[in-house]
């Protein structure tokens, strides 16, 4: 297969995560209120927990949750914590066990979260995992990216940028998050295969904005010989691509991210950032509640891989247009 047709078939979700068994309702003890809802025709109750609610990229997602509401004629809720609060993550959804009829979680922490993941399941309650996978725990199925190898393409694409060599930063706005960690232990992987290029440091710059951005002018103020940045998510991806626009250093600085908010398509447009990598979250969002809603009728459900869709200055139009 040709790479710019394996460079399709991510994006379009046409690349499976390992295989992975079907989730039947057959095997399931679902809770008698639940049964009782479904044979009456009732509108199940779906709740989807994103483990921070108030970044950027959660917006991608409620939309596929609505979209998918529609389609399945279910209620879906989008909740969870603002600021990754584990413990606010697990008093919420705690508080929902009587109501909810299925429930979707990105776990903020997949340590804290599996005991509850598990809790939920053992009252009766489906449960599935999207965006952020538990594997500690039994959930009934995965919707999201392949997060250890789409930090490898954002490394294979970090030292394609680089030509093989130069001295590179990784950045991240939470480094203890199991999210954050896959796709370190990914990119740090293709990385390592390079032995001109070497990586300095992950910085953490937490969540807030003028923080993020902050702590990347600090950090490359303390390194000026850096040639690299490497973002894992939404959010540092476009400061990066901003202190090199405002420094015009698109000739000495590479940068490499993920998601594709406006100001990171604009910044790929200019030059500012090299490549930017998509995970569907609209899809994410959508086939979280979807495989719910198939499992409590009776449909066998597995995991859904969103894909790595890569963008850079050739093909950002398409998004552009969007």
């Amino acid at each position: 297969m040709k790479l710019r047709h394996v460079i399709l078939a991510a994006a379009l979700g046409l690349l499976p995560l390992q295989a992975s068994a079907e989730s039947k309702l057959a095997d399931f003890p679902l809770a008698e209120r639940i049964k009782a809802k479904v044979d009456a025709g009732q509108p199940l109750d779906i709740y989807v927990s994103y483990h921070d609610v108030s970044n950027e990229f959660a917006p991608f997602m409620k939309a596929g949750v609505a979209r998918a509401a529609a389609e399945e004629k279910v209620n879906a809720s989008f909740i969870g914590p603002v600021g990754a609060d584990a413990d606010g993550q697990i008093s919420e959804i705690e508080t929902l066990m009587g109501k909810m009829d299925g429930l979707a979680i990105s776990s903020v922490s997949t340590d804290a979260l599996a005991p509850l993941i598990d809790r939920v399941l053992a009252a009766g309650i489906p449960v599935v995992t999207f965006n952020t996978d538990n594997p500690d725990s039994k959930r009934l199925a995965f919707a999201g990216q392949d997060l250890v190898q789409s930090g490898r393409e954002a490394g294979k694409l970090m030292a394609k940028v680089l030509g093989g060599k130069g001295k590179v930063m990784i950045t991240t706005i939470d480094a203890a998050a199991q999210w954050s960690i896959d796709r370190e232990t990914g990119a740090r992987e293709a990385l390592k295969a390079e032995p001109g290029i070497e990586v300095i440091q992950t910085l953490n710059t937490g969540t807030d904005p003028q923080k993020i951005y902050s702590a990347i002018e600090n950090a490359m103020l303390a390194n000026p010989d850096l040639t690299g940045v490497l973002s894992l998510e939404c959010c540092s991806t476009p400061a990066a691509g901003t202190w090199v626009e405002r420094n015009k250093a698109a000739d000495k600085v590479k940068v490499v991210g993920f998601d594709l908010l406006d100001q990171t398509v604009g910044l790929v447009e200019s030059g500012d950032i090299q490549a930017t990598i998509d995970q569907a979250p609209e899809k994410q969002g959508f086939a979280a509640v979807d495989l719910l809603a198939k499992f409590v009728k009776g449909e066998p459900i597995a995991d859904v891989d969103t894909g790595v869709g890569i963008y850079t200055k050739e093909n950002i139009a398409e998004v552009a247009k969007k």
